[in-house]
């Protein structure tokens, strides 16, 4: 309701539940309505971010008989976030549509930055992903004969309607630009802020695959690898530092399970630059450790997993909350750079255990404050309990028989991270 209230300005939706009375016997109920449309939509999508420009850049116009309407802003983040809408209809594939627009402006964006002269000192070509990092924005089309393909049917499939948009966006973002050149400033700078770190990070990318080998001599000098040859019966455990990585290694069978101590939290790639990320020494590790490749420039996304050392990479944390946060950070970082591993099955979390509950020779372990409840009104009074704040608590014994053993409940030894998928699609 909300959705359809910013595409269709000026229109008032009442939604009303007549299974729910107030007080004064009114029903509950909600009332969504929009003056300004997508402009206001943008700036609801954008709450959380930081804007580069004070204002939202929007137009509307008809060209070829098609009515095509746009909103965008430029944060200061460094993903895009576009939404393209048909006849009120979410087309969450695209279509012609959306690469229409991306060709106007790109087209247009690249125009106004020759002609202005600021790109006289940059010796590389800039992308399209370089006009788009950074930028939110909605394009919503009426067409009179919609042609939807895809297996979901929301993507638009109507040639015709690539031209229309591309036209229009680039004659009204060319007549925004001379109209507001201090805004035009700030995104041709913003561009070429990209186009800048998408070099730098092809070249640290580079330096990666360079020393990403299958010999020996080429591995991270902190990780412990395992004997066997086959990837498919080899697990490496990413551990939160050395003290646990000492114990970890310890407490491993040495045939199959590797362990990497990774140096406490990595790298947030959610807000760092993508040349930031291929030159932190931690990442760095990880890839070389892992023996994936990021293809070459002109395909720059693709993930090579021929070479994948280890078909299980475990996440192996302190059950607390800095444990929980280095847990949130490498798993951001798989999704935005390895998101294959996750979607092949390929990432879990190992899920050590929190207390230690014991009466004479009698011990058992417990994961939670539930279990923990119920193994102390079991035994009863003179029960003690151990509480492991960290890995490095758990002597090697331990950590085996709770975390790492091969023949442990699969629910007691890893959590598949089979829903992160879905929940991160829906947060991005």
């Amino acid at each position: 309701m909300r959705e359809l209230a910013y595409l269709n300005k000026g229109i008032t939706i009442h939604l009303v539940d007549k299974r729910a009375t107030k007080e004064d016997g009114s029903f509950e109920g909600e009332t969504f309505h929009s003056e300004e449309g997508l402009k206001e939509f943008i700036k609801f999508l954008d709450g959380n971010r930081e804007p580069l420009m004070k204002d939202v850049i929007s137009f509307e116009g008809e060209k070829n008989g098609v009515p095509v309407e746009v909103a965008m802003v430029y944060n200061t983040s460094y993903a895009e976030n576009l939404h393209s809408y048909v006849n009120n209809i979410n087309t969450h594939e695209g279509g012609t549509h959306l690469s229409g627009f991306r060709r106007g402006l790109t087209h247009t964006l690249k125009k106004y930055a020759d002609e202005s002269g600021m790109l006289d000192k940059l010796k590389f070509d800039i992308a399209g992903d370089d006009f788009r990092e950074g930028l939110t924005a909605i394009i919503s089309v009426k067409v009179q004969e919609p042609q939807f393909e895809g297996q979901t049917k929301t993507k638009l499939g109507n040639r015709e309607v690539s031209a229309s948009v591309s036209q229009a966006v680039s004659e009204m973002l060319s007549n925004y630009l001379e109209e507001h050149p201090d805004d035009a400033k700030i995104i041709v700078q913003k561009v070429i802020l990209a186009a800048q770190a998408r070099h730098a990070a092809q070249k640290a990318r580079e330096m990666v695959q360079r020393k990403t080998v299958m010999s020996i001599g080429g591995l991270p000098g902190k990780l412990s690898d395992c004997s066997e040859q086959d990837p498919a019966k080899c697990e490496v455990y990413l551990v939160e530092g050395d003290s646990a990585g000492g114990t970890a290694k310890q407490g491993r069978d040495r045939a199959f399970q590797a362990i990497l101590p990774l140096r406490g939290k990595i790298l947030n790639v959610e807000k760092a630059m993508t040349h930031k990320v291929f030159e932190n020494e931690e990442i760095k590790n990880i890839f070389t450790a892992l023996g994936v490749t990021i293809g070459t420039e002109e395909d720059s996304k693709a993930l090579n997993l021929s070479k994948l050392r280890y078909h299980k990479i475990v996440i192996m944390c302190d059950a607390d909350i800095d444990g929980s946060h280095i847990e949130t950070l490498i798993l951001t970082f798989f999704f935005r750079y390895m998101k294959e591993l996750i979607e092949n099955g390929h990432i879990y979390i190992a899920t050590p255990p929190l207390f230690l509950v014991k009466k004479g020779a009698k011990k058992e372990y417990a994961w939670n404050d539930e279990e923990r409840k119920a193994l102390m009104e079991q035994y009863g009074d003179g029960a003690k309990i151990q509480r492991y704040k960290g890995l490095g608590e758990m002597n090697a014994e331990q950590l085996w028989d709770t975390t790492m053993n091969p023949n442990l409940e699969p629910y007691v030894k890893f959590k598949l991270i089979t829903v992160l998928r879905q929940i991160a699609y829906s947060l991005c």
